[in-house]
């Protein structure tokens, strides 16, 4: 295994909820009310739709795809939805820091170090612009069963109430849940930061039309029938964790500027995050020295 590679579960695919639109000369994010599954290849329009898009959007009475039937991976919930908190370099989508409260791996002038996070509303390093992050990996199509779709946020709401379901599911189904027949539904919400307006969010719930009761017995039968024929969920759980801690930052070069578009085109790069021409190393020292 390629060192300081990290080893992510294979992606076939990403959902959303919007889509890259055109405006006044300048490729912006658009919110929906609806999830879209697209590709890994783009053209001039955007992201192409997967052909599971069409699908599923047909078998919905409105054809807004709100519901997709899914599972999941593993059994530890946090190999399944990766979130931290994050920093990003706004002109680029590189990460710069990533932790959990508690420990960070933060990229600086002598490289990568491991130190304290405090959080967002703390972090001076971040300066009030470390957000959220998180990545579920999903499976739609059964034809493939180690390929995943991935779901990228960073909206609290998502990875609040995620991370919540993941860690219900494991528990009340006793250890079963890459089992579970699980789907992935966007709900609606309105704030008084939303100013009344709906906002969107995702949530992970058992299939419709199935009881929970129901779900762990179908997850009983189907994790006996993979026991006989070998499959080792334990070993597949311990070779993602691997995987997975062998990189320094999950996302590669080439998802940078994905991510950047996704959530940072339509806020623009602000001053602190901006990347000098001196390059990232100048830009890491620069940071430092204000601080001494």
């Amino acid at each position: 295994m390629i060192k300081g590679l990290c080893i992510t579960p294979p992606v076939l695919g990403r959902i959303s909820i919007g889509k890259m639109v055109e405006k006044n000369g300048r490729r912006l994010p658009e919110k929906d009310d609806q999830f879209t599954i697209t590709s890994q290849v783009q053209t001039q329009e955007g992201w192409a739709p997967h052909p599971l898009d069409a699908i599923y959007r047909k078998a919905s009475p409105s054809e807004k795809l709100r519901t997709i039937p899914v599972t999941v991976m593993f059994s530890e919930p946090d190999l399944n939805l990766r979130a931290s908190y994050c920093f990003f370099d706004r002109h680029a989508g590189r990460p710069l820091c990533s932790g959990n409260g508690i420990h960070c791996r933060r990229l600086t002038s002598e490289g990568v170090s491991s130190l304290p996070c405090p959080g967002p509303d703390t972090c001076e390093f971040g300066h009030g612009q470390c957000k959220p992050y998180g990545r579920l990996n999903v499976q739609i199509d059964a034809a493939d069963e180690l390929g995943t779709f991935v779901f990228r946020t960073t909206g609290y709401n998502s990875i609040r109430t995620l991370t919540a379901r993941l860690q219900y599911y494991q528990a009340a189904s006793g250890g079963l849940l890459p089992s579970l027949p699980l789907e992935l539904r966007l709900r609606g919400k309105s704030t008084a930061q939303s100013h009344r307006t709906p906002i969107y969010y995702v949530d992970l719930t058992i299939r419709e039309g199935i009881t929970l009761e129901g779900a762990i017995q179908q997850a009983q039968e189907l994790h006996l029938r993979r026991q006989e024929a070998g499959f080792d969920q334990l070993a597949l759980d311990s070779a993602a964790k691997a995987g997975l801690a062998n990189g320094l930052f999950e996302e590669s070069e080439e998802e940078f500027s994905e991510v950047k578009d996704e959530f940072f085109a339509a806020e623009g790069p602000p001053e602190a995050a901006s990347l000098p021409k001196g390059g990232l190393s100048a830009k890491v020292s620069s940071r430092l020295k204000s601080k001494t």
